[in-house]
């Protein structure tokens, strides 16, 4: 008989998907076009902002979100070399994203229930180096627990910083204001990756309420064509550019990238989206399940905190500092019984061989972070798990440590 498992994630390709699939092939244009069209439009309305751009990673959002903002002169700070506060805790692609768009990024520790920016080391930072060189506060809705971007929107304006929301793991979170994780910043940036809520292999999105920024970050994912219609209207002959002599599908006016997405994994998301309350309630129920079954081993573990506004990627836990267990014995532990396990994202600066050179600097300074990139790790909370799942993993749970 086949070993049980209790994987991290799982995907299902419903009736559903597998007719849009088809329709987008039957069409005879798999690349981006009236469903990645529609996508954005909806994407939009579900988070709470004016538009939404396509792209095809969470990383590549992250980055032409950094980039149009460059390009802007209302964001006088966002220059070359600038540095972007952001979170040590987080999946490398939010660090990497920030270099690669030709910044600096500068970390501040985090709190150790919701692992994300803590405030008040932000303000603390400011208070005591020069604002004029920072462009940006970036922080992320990790695991899906919401960041107080409120307090931190407060500290951005207070120094002339604009706010960008990292919510790749955040579909259909709730902000203490009671919009969307997305839906505050000047810019957000989302993931599709085939691991999160809402997943369809690999797709990003960027939403906004800024006309400008928006089709900026349009050009900008397509090579910097002039050309940044949300809809191409030239088989309609109304295109803007139809009575000037330049051809603005192969004019360009920035150095872009081709980060375009296709109609295949718009399809997808449209049909995913129609289910993503259903999605966050089944997810926030295996959670709470979870929780009220493992509450006897608190003295081991710190379990996630429990909220109805959060859209749990997974079901973080945390071994406390004062149980016997380490974080690998336990890991090893539930794979070997059929519970698969991640390791939360180290503390970039300090334990990612990749920031090596910048250990020295931060040794000390982020204990929160560091704490968390030793002891966290999480297990699944997903919503193909079965009733028979939760109970496999309650059940080895005991059978390891009571």
């Amino acid at each position: 008989m086949a070993r049980k498992w209790v994987s991290i994630g799982s995907f299902r390709l419903e009736e559903e998907e597998k007719k849009a699939i088809e329709s987008v092939l039957l069409s005879g244009r798999i690349s981006e076009w009236k469903r990645t069209r529609e996508f954005e439009r909806k994407w939009a309305d579900y988070i709470g902002t004016r538009y939404a751009v396509a792209v095809n990673s969470g990383t590549s959002a992250l980055i032409v979100s950094l980039l149009a903002l460059k390009h802007d002169e209302r964001f006088p700070k966002m220059k070359d070399g600038a540095k972007i506060i952001t979170t040590p805790v987080t999946f490398i692609a939010t660090v990497n994203s920030i270099i690669l768009a030709g910044y600096e990024p500068v970390f501040v520790d985090i709190d150790r229930t919701t692992f994300g920016m803590d405030p008040a080391h932000v303000g603390e930072l400011l208070s005591s180096a020069d604002p004029d060189e920072f462009g940006a506060i970036l922080p992320v809705h990790l695991m899906g627990y919401p960041v107080d971007v409120e307090a931190l929107d407060a500290i951005a304006k207070k120094h002339g910083l604009v706010l960008i929301e990292d919510s790749a793991q955040a579909h259909g979170t709730y902000l203490t204001n009671g919009g969307r994780a997305g839906s505050f910043g000047t810019i957000s940036a989302f993931s599709f990756y085939i691991a999160h809520n809402i997943q369809v292999g690999e797709m990003g999105a960027v939403n906004t309420s800024d006309e400008k920024l928006a089709g900026a970050m349009r050009m900008l994912k397509a090579h910097g064509r002039l050309c940044s219609c949300p809809v191409c209207v030239r088989r309609e002959g109304k295109c803007p550019y139809a009575d000037k002599p330049i051809e603005p599908r192969f004019t360009h006016s920035l150095v872009g990238y081709n980060f375009k997405t296709m109609d295949l994994q718009a399809a997808l998301a449209l049909c995913q989206l129609k289910r993503a309350d259903t999605i966050v309630e089944t997810r926030q129920r295996n959670v709470r399940y979870l929780n009220e079954h493992l509450s006897r081993f608190e003295s081991l573990f710190h379990l996630p905190r429990f909220s109805e506004d959060v859209s749990y990627l997974a079901y973080p836990l945390v071994v406390r500092k004062d149980s016997s267990l380490d974080r690998e014995t336990v890991t090893n532990l539930l794979e070997r019984e059929g519970v698969e396990t991640r390791p939360m994202f180290g503390c970039l600066p300090t334990q990612q061989p990749v920031f090596s050179h910048l250990a020295d600097a931060y040794r000390g300074r982020l204990p929160s972070a560091e704490f968390i990139g030793r002891n966290a790790f999480y297990i699944g909370c997903h919503q193909y798990l079965t009733e028979e799942d939760l109970a496999h993993i309650v059940a080895v749970f005991e059978r390891l440590f009571s």
